[in-house]
């Protein structure tokens, strides 16, 4: 069973933005599309590009060092789609933001 851990609150993270946080040492891309919450790897499987610093569009992020992107609902590329980052899972109680690594 997945173990969830709060990465973030809801009202640091407003619609179309996105962040990098760090649940158990990990570095996980955190996306807000339409006030739902998407959590997936930060490291771009390209060249290592921190996807949590990249450009939010809808739900589609670009890498901000070579432009790959990514459905953050998914974790598949949009520029090769055998590519993928993990998707974790997220759940809002109250005001946390709460995601599993699992």
């Amino acid at each position: 069973m997945a173990e969830f851990k709060k990465a973030a609150t809801k009202d640091q993270l407003a619609p179309g933005e996105c962040t990098t946080v760090e649940v158990d040492g990990t570095a996980v891309a955190l996306f807000n599309v339409g006030g739902q919450f998407y959590a997936i790897d930060n490291t771009c499987v390209h060249r290592g590009g921190p996807l949590g610093e990249g450009e939010l569009e809808d739900n589609v992020v670009t890498c901000p060092w070579h432009g790959w992107r990514y459905d953050v609902t998914t974790g598949v590329s949009l520029v090769n789609a055998a590519a993928k980052v993990a998707k974790y899972q997220v759940k809002v109680e109250g005001n946390d933001v709460l995601v599993a690594l699992e």
